[in-house]
C-alpha cells in the first residue's frame, strides 16, 4: 500500500515539474554570435533610420506574431527601438548573452544598437511565448 503510494505521489510530483518547468524556464539560446547592444535614448541608427518593432494589443497572446516585425532585418551599427504600444509590460530580452531592455511599461520604449553581424533571437521575459528576430548583415 505504502509503496502505490508512493508511485502516486511520484507521478504527480513529475507531472506538477513538468507543467511548471514551461513558464519559469529560459529558452535555449541559438548558435550565433552576442551581440554588443548598448542602451540608447536615441532610436537613431548609423544610416539615419530609426526601424522599430511594436508591441501591439494582446502581444502576450500572438506567440511569434507579439513583435511586429517579428523578424527585422538591418545592418551593422544599426539602433533597433522596440515601442510597447500594448496595455501592460512587456520586455525584449536576448535568447543569448545580449540585452535585457528591463520592464518597458505600456507607452515605453527600449533601444539597442547592433554592432555585429548575426542572427539574434529574443523574448518577452514576463511573457517567454513572445519570440522574434533581428537579423544583422
Amino acid at each position: 500500500m505504502l509503496s502505490v503510494r508512493l508511485v502516486v505521489v511520484s507521478g504527480i510530483l513529475i507531472v506538477a515539474t513538468a507543467c511548471g518547468s514551461n513558464y519559469s524556464s529560459t529558452p535555449s539560446p541559438t548558435t550565433s554570435p552576442s551581440p554588443s547592444p548598448s542602451p540608447s535614448s536615441s532610436p537613431a541608427s548609423s544610416d539615419g533610420s530609426a526601424p522599430a518593432i511594436s508591441i501591439p494589443m494582446g502581444a502576450s497572446t500572438l506567440g511569434n506574431q507579439a513583435f511586429a516585425p517579428d523578424d527585422l532585418n538591418v545592418t551593422v551599427g544599426t539602433t533597433v527601438t522596440w515601442k510597447n504600444t500594448d496595455s501592460v509590460a512587456h520586455t525584449s530580452t536576448s535568447d543569448a548573452a545580449g540585452w535585457d531592455s528591463g520592464i518597458v511599461n505600456p507607452g515605453g520604449q527600449f533601444s539597442t544598437a547592433f554592432s555585429t553581424a548575426g542572427t539574434y533571437h529574443y523574448h518577452c521575459a514576463i511573457h517567454p511565448g513572445m519570440i522574434g528576430t533581428v537579423v544583422v548583415r
